[in-house]
């Protein structure tokens, strides 16, 4: 199988359903963005020493390909967006169940944190913040196309989770959160 097809080299690429689009249309940028997020978690995996936060991480990747599918295709493309695993409340109750689960692993938290701490952690935080602008590309997708709201959620959720991950990553790390310290 051939890694290049010549196909994209004047700007456009295809949807799922085969429509082509300019390569910066704004599906790109949301599935783009969900694509460099499951690249920043896997060198946060491979930075982790929690083998429950790697479990949960190879988890939300292959969740992560389905995201993109969604968003990789139009509505009207009829058996093959049923053919996507869709994001439904079971994602989205299953990650406040996580982040319940790890934040009670960790000290509460009484001041604002600063991301950073061990590699691992880091890595979660800079997963978090990629998840963050997935989530505000596609808010502004969902003004010009039509998709599940489930889908906004589950990207708000795993931005909340990714951040209690950092913090467990840390403590079992035994490195402290590093607190912020407001400027006088």
């Amino acid at each position: 199988m051939k890694i290049y097809t010549k196909t994209g080299d004047k700007g456009t690429t295809s949807l799922f359903d085969g429509t082509r689009v300019m390569k910066n249309h704004p599906r790109l940028e949301a599935y783009g963005t969900l694509d460099e997020l499951n690249s920043t978690l896997g060198v946060a995996a491979s930075l982790c020493n929690s083998e429950e936060i790697n479990k949960i991480i190879i988890r939300i990747q292959e969740e992560l390909f389905s995201l993109g599918a969604i968003l990789a295709t139009p509505v009207e493309s009829g058996d093959k967006k049923n053919a996507i695993t869709k994001v439904n409340s079971e994602f989205i109750n299953r990650f406040e169940e996580e982040i319940d689960l790890f934040n009670d692993k960790v000290p509460p938290m009484k001041v604002f944190i600063l991301p950073g701490g061990s590699k691992g952690a880091s890595y979660l935080h800079l997963a978090r913040t990629v998840t963050r602008r997935c989530e505000r590309l596609a808010i502004d997708l969902r003004e010009q196309v039509e998709f599940d709201d489930d889908l906004i959620i589950y990207l708000n959720r795993l931005s909340d989770l990714l951040f209690v991950l950092a913090r467990y990553e840390n403590f079992v790390n035994n490195v402290e959160d590093i607190k912020w310290e407001p400027q006088k």
